[in-house]
């Protein structure tokens, strides 16, 4: 079995690789730094298995020429799977697997600490003290405690931010279709109107699919308090930039958070310090004082990492010794879970 893994960071080789030695030295392993796409996909053609990340290209013309190369089986080191086309899969017989759930309180940390830091401007306080200034105005924050948080998507990663959340002290509200009781011993599950109407932070944590596309646009933004922050950890393109932009500008929005951004495929993962950026919407937003951008890292802890490549490696040998796979997106020729659906958990 030889796989190609593509979008390949330093980290993924060395967390697959130990991986591979301990529990599958047969399989041989091919890392390309590129991601997958149309003009890379003929680096895959002499492989049996692609394993591909985020903002891989996996469109039905890239998943033709796969097949047609001989690849039979795609793995996810991931859990979104919006960037698959599983219909085109299910037609070709591919094997197509994610990583459900990895280390849920790694995204759900990373978005209290994406919200503490904007909400007390540390980040603002720590180049100002570099440079020798010690003055603390406009640096004025906001107690916690209390405040009412609004968390969109209460899967594994929203359960573990209400967790969070819940011990501070807040008052938690929620909206999930799909919303289960262990949610219910911190807070209202409510719909999405009413959890805009009163949250002073909405925090992001469903998967982007049809049904979620643009969740945060104009209309729904208009629902929101004067001065709310809003986060985003999931994924880019459930806000419409643009919208948020003019939020912004209005000062309706009191501040955003984005670990994830919708036109982050060419640019994420990637050192770009030393070129000029044409994306101007992202540009644009990076010039609000009260707006954070990270590189979509919430996921990114060691844990995580450990369990990512674990399970990845545990999905393709599944397939290789014709195992039942229980992460499996297409078996069969038959899609188990749709992109094109109401909102799933996460």
């Amino acid at each position: 079995m030889k796989l190609a893994v593509f979008s390949a960071k330093s980290y993924d080789r060395a967390y697959l690789d130990e991986v591979r030695t301990a529990h599958h030295p047969q399989l041989r392993i091919e890392y390309h730094a590129f991601a997958l796409s149309a003009e890379t996909v003929p680096l895959a053609c002499d492989c049996d298995a692609v394993c591909v990340f985020v903002n891989d290209t996996l469109d039905a013309p890239v998943l033709r020429a796969l097949h047609e190369g001989g690849v039979r089986a795609i793995v996810l080191r991931c859990a979104g799977f919006n960037h698959v086309d599983l219909g085109t899969a299910e037609e070709l017989g591919l094997f197509v697997a994610n990583v459900p759930a990895y280390s849920p309180e790694a995204v759900a940390e990373f978005a209290v600490a994406l919200i503490q830091t904007l909400n007390r401007k540390t980040h603002r306080a720590y180049n100002r003290v570099r440079e020798g200034n010690f003055n603390i105005e406009g640096l004025l924050g906001s107690t916690l405690h209390g405040k009412t948080v609004g968390i969109v998507g209460v899967g594994r990663i929203g359960l573990a931010t209400a967790r969070i959340f819940h011990g501070f002290g807040c008052k938690l509200l929620a909206h999930d279709p799909f919303a289960s009781e262990e949610f219910r011993p911190y807070g209202a599950i409510v719909d999405l109107e009413t959890l805009l109407r009163e949250s002073e932070i909405v925090s992001l944590h469903c998967p982007l699919n049809e049904g979620t596309r643009h969740l945060i646009n104009e209309q729904t933004l208009a629902l929101m308090r004067p001065g709310a922050m809003l986060v985003n950890t999931s994924r880019g393109g459930l806000i419409d930039s643009s919208a948020v932009i003019q939020a912004l500008k209005t000062h309706h929005l009191g501040g955003l958070a984005l670990d994830v951004y919708e036109a982050e495929g060419e640019l994420f993962y990637n050192d770009h310090s030393g070129e000029i950026i044409d994306d101007d919407v992202l540009m644009r937003l990076m010039t609000f004082p009260n707006v954070l951008v990270c590189g979509h890292q919430g996921f990114f802890t060691r844990e995580a990492l450990t369990e990512i490549a674990g399970v990845t490696l545990s999905n393709l040998a599944d397939f290789t010794n014709g195992r039942s796979c229980r992460n499996s997106l297409v078996a069969e020729g038959h899609v188990l879970v749709r992109n094109d659906t109401a909102p799933v958990r996460l």
